[in-house]
C-alpha cells in the first residue's frame, strides 16, 4: 500500500500515460477553476456585510483574475497530438505544485472568513471547504499527485482547526468530511489504476497494430520481390503490366514489354555450380536495377528470364532493350573468375503486337526465342514476320497432333565417308515428315513442335523403328547414326523402348551411334549420363553433335562417355582462311589426344575436302558426296556412285 501511495505521488514517466493525463486535465482543470470561482463568490456574498472589503471583494477580484488566466491558458494549450511528452510532463508537475499552493491559499482564506459573521456564515465556510475539496478531488482524479496534495493541504488542517475549536457540531462535520474525503481518495486511486491499465492496453494494442501493419507491409514487399536479386518478382511485374496496359488503353498511347533471356547461363550454372549461378544472378539483378525508373520496370520472371516494362515511345524501346542486353554482355567477376554471358531479348509493342497482357507477353517471348535461336545477343521487336511464323507453327502443331507417324514419317540417310579410302563408314538417319495437310515440313520445325507438344518420344521411336528396318538391309560394314533429343535421353520409358527395338531387330547394337547435341545433354546432365550409360551397356556408341556451337564443350568431352565428335559446319566454312584451318587443326589434335573419332560436317567443295585430308581428318559428311536420300536411293547410290578425292576419282568400296 505504501509503495502504491509513493507511486501515485510521483508523476509517471510512461509517455502514453503522461499524454493521456494531460489530455484529461485539459478538459477538467477549467472546470476546477470555474468551481473555485463560483464557490468563492458564494462565500463572499454571505460574508459581504461581515468581513472586511479586502477579504471579500479584494480577494474575489484577485481570485477571478488568476482563475480566468489559468482557464485561458488551459483552453489554448496544445492538443495531445501536438505536444511532446516532456512538455506535457512539465505541465503536470506545475499543475500539481499550483494545486497545493491554491489549496493552501483557499484554506487560509476560508478559515479567515470563518472569524466573521454568525453561525450561518460559519456553517457556509465549513460547507465551502468540504465542497471545494471534493470538487478538486473529482477534477484532479487523473492526476493523483495533485488530488492527494490538495487533500493533505486542506483536509488535515481543516480537521485540526475544528477539533481545536471544540464545537461538537463542527467537529462532527469535520470528521464526516475527513471520512468522505478518505473514501473518495481510495476510489480515485482505484479509478486511476484502471485508467493507467486502460492506457497501457491501448498503447500495447496500438503497438501491436503498428507491428501488424509493419509486418503486413513487409510481407507485401516480400510477396512482390524476388528474394535472390532484389528485383520485383513475376507477380509484381504482371500486376503492374495490367495497370500500365489499362492506362495506355485509356490514354490512347503506346507502351511496350521486353522479355530478356540470359545466354550461356545454364552452362555457367552446370560448370561452376548453383552457388556461383546464384551469385551471378545477384550481380545481374544489381546491374539491371541501374535501368529502373518511374517509366521502366525490370523484374525477374524466373530462372534466368527477366521482364521489362517500357512507358517510353516505341521508337526508343528497341534501343533501350538493346542497351540492357549490351550491359549484361560485359564481364562479371565472381569468386576470382571472369564470367561472360550474354542476353537475348524480344520486344512487343502495344497495340501493334496485341491488346492483352497474354498476347503481348507471348509475342515478346517469341521474339526473344527467335533471337536466342538465330542471332544471340540481340534484341528483336515482334513483327509481321514473327506473326506469320507463329501461325505457321500453330498449323504445324495442329497437323502434328493428328499425324499418323507410321504413314507420314520417313527416314532419309546421308553417308559419312573416309577421306583416305573413299569408303562409306556410316550413314546418318534423318527424319522427314510429309503432312497431308500442309505438305513437307522441315525437320527443324516439326522437331521443335514435337518437343513443345511432348510427343517427341513417340516421333523418335517411330523414326528409329523405320531406320532399324531399313538399315538391316545395308552392308554390315556400315554403321548407323541416329539423333536423340533431350527428352529421349532423359526418359526412362523411351530408353526402354529403344532397347526393346534394338533387341527385336537383327541389327548389332555395336553398329549404332546415337548423336546428342550439347544442349540436349546440359538440360538435365545427370539424367542424360544415366541414359547414355544404359545404351552403352548394349554396345552402342555416342557422338557429340554440333561441336563448337555450345559454350562448354571441352568440359563435356572430358566428363561424358563420348566416342565421336561431329564438328559443326561453321568450322568448314572458315577453312579458306589460315586462322580457320589453324583452329580446325587444333580441334582435330584435341580429339586425337582424347582418342575420339572426328567427323567434319558440311563439306561442299573439293577444295574443302582436300584441306581436310591434308590436315588428317578421316571422316567427312556433306553435300559434296550426297544429300540426304531415302533408303532405296541410298542403295542405288552405294552401288553406282563414285567419290572425288583430292583431284582423282576413286571407286566407292563397300566391304
Amino acid at each position: 500500500m505504501a509503495k502504491d501511495m509513493l507511486n501515485w505521488l510521483r508523476i509517471s514517466h510512461e509517455p502514453d500515460i503522461v499524454i493521456a493525463q494531460y489530455g484529461e486535465l485539459k478538459r477538467q482543470v477549467p472546470l476546477l477553476y470555474t468551481l473555485l470561482v463560483l464557490n468563492a463568490c458564494a462565500v463572499t456574498y454571505t460574508h459581504y456585510g461581515f468581513a472586511p472589503f479586502w477579504a471579500t471583494i479584494g480577494f474575489l477580484g484577485a481570485l477571478i483574475s488568476t482563475c480566468c488566466w489559468r482557464i485561458f491558458r488551459w483552453l489554448r494549450a496544445p492538443d495531445t497530438g501536438e505536444i511532446s511528452v516532456e512538455v506535457a510532463r512539465a505541465q503536470l508537475v506545475s499543475t500539481t505544485v499550483l494545486a497545493g499552493v491554491l489549496g493552501a491559499i483557499f484554506l487560509v482564506w476560508s478559515l479567515l472568513m470563518n472569524e466573521y459573521g454568525g453561525v450561518e456564515q460559519h456553517g457556509h465556510v465549513a460547507l465551502f471547504i468540504a465542497a471545494t475539496v471534493i470538487g478538486c478531488i473529482f477534477c484532479l482524479s487523473h492526476l493523483p499527485s495533485a488530488a492527494m496534495l490538495v487533500t493533505a493541504v486542506v483536509t488535515l488542517p481543516y480537521l485540526v482547526y475544528y477539533l481545536w475549536r471544540g464545537d461538537p457540531v463542527f467537529v462532527a462535520m469535520a470528521l464526516n468530511i475527513a471520512l468522505v474525503t478518505g473514501v473518495m481518495v481510495r476510489v480515485l486511486l482505484n479509478g486511476f489504476r484502471g485508467f493507467t491499465n486502460m492506457i497501457r492496453s491501448k498503447a500495447e494494442l496500438v503497438r501491436e497494430q503498428e507491428e501488424t501493419q509493419r509486418l503486413s507491409v513487409e510481407n507485401g514487399h516480400l510477396a512482390y520481390t524476388d528474394m535472390l536479386t532484389g528485383l520485383p518478382n513475376r507477380r509484381h511485374f504482371f500486376n503492374r503490366f495490367e495497370e500500365w496496359l489499362q492506362a495506355a488503353k485509356t490514354d490512347n498511347r503506346q507502351m511496350a514489354i521486353a522479355v530478356l533471356d540470359l545466354d550461356r547461363f545454364k552452362a555457367i550454372n552446370d560448370t561452376y555450380g548453383h552457388a556461383c549461378g546464384d551469385r551471378l544472378l545477384v550481380e545481374v539483378g544489381a546491374r539491371l536495377s541501374n535501368f529502373t525508373s518511374d517509366r521502366i520496370i525490370l523484374a525477374r520472371l524466373g530462372g534466368d528470364e527477366f521482364g521489362v516494362l517500357f512507358a517510353d515511345p516505341p521508337t526508343h524501346v528497341q534501343t533501350a532493350a538493346q542497351t540492357i542486353c549490351k550491359a549484361l554482355a560485359n564481364p562479371f567477376y565472381i569468386d576470382g573468375r571472369t564470367i561472360t554471358i550474354g542476353c537475348s531479348g524480344g520486344v512487343a509493342v502495344f497495340p501493334e503486337a496485341g491488346s492483352t497482357v497474354h498476347e503481348l507477353f507471348d509475342r515478346a517471348d517469341y521474339a526473344a526465342y527467335h533471337m536466342k535461336t538465330y542471332d544471340r545477343g540481340g534484341c528483336a521487336v515482334f513483327s509481321f514476320e514473327h506473326e506469320n511464323r507463329i501461325r505457321s507453327e500453330i498449323a504445324i502443331e495442329n497437323a502434328l497432333v493428328s499425324a499418323n507417324f507410321e504413314t507420314e514419317l520417313h527416314v532419309c540417310y546421308q553417308p559419312i565417308v573416309c577421306t583416305q579410302s573413299g569408303d562409306v563408314l556410316s550413314i546418318e538417319a534423318l527424319g522427314r515428315w510429309t503432312s497431308p495437310v500442309i505438305g513437307l515440313v522441315p525437320p527443324d520445325r516439326f522437331i521443335v513442335a514435337a518437343e513443345k507438344l511432348n510427343i517427341i518420344n513417340d516421333l523418335t521411336l517411330a523414326l528409329f523403328r523405320k531406320a532399324l528396318i531399313e538399315f538391316s538391309a545395308m552392308p554390315h560394314s556400315i554403321r548407323l547414326s541416329f539423333n536423340l533429343s533431350t527428352k529421349d535421353i532423359t526418359s526412362v520409358p523411351t530408353l526402354g523402348s529403344i532397347i526393346d527395338l534394338i533387341n527385336e531387330s537383327c541389327v548389332d547394337p555395336r553398329r549404332i551411334t546415337f548423336e546428342l547435341t550439347e544442349t540436349a545433354v546440359m538440360r538435365d546432365f545427370d539424367a542424360a549420363v544415366r541414359g547414355i550409360q544404359s545404351l552403352r551397356a548394349l554396345g552402342a556408341r555416342f557422338a557429340l553433335d554440333d561441336f563448337g556451337v555450345g559454350y562448354s564443350s571441352l568440359g563435356h568431352l572430358r566428363r561424358l562417355p563420348f566416342d565421336k565428335v561431329k564438328l559443326d559446319r561453321s568450322f568448314i566454312e572458315n577453312m579458306d582462311e589460315p586462322s580457320g584451318r589453324n583452329i580446325f587443326s587444333g580441334v582435330l589434335a584435341l580429339c586425337r589426344t582424347l582418342e575420339l573419332d572426328c567427323v567434319a560436317e558440311g563439306v561442299e567443295t573439293e577444295e574443302q575436302l582436300a584441306w581436310l585430308a591434308d590436315l588428317g581428318c578421316q571422316r567427312v559428311q556433306g553435300y559434296l558426296f550426297a544429300k540426304p536420300m531415302p533408303a532405296l536411293d541410298l542403295a542405288a547410290w552405294l552401288l553406282t556412285h563414285m567419290i572425288p578425292d583430292r583431284g582423282r576419282t576413286s571407286e566407292l568400296r563397300i566391304a
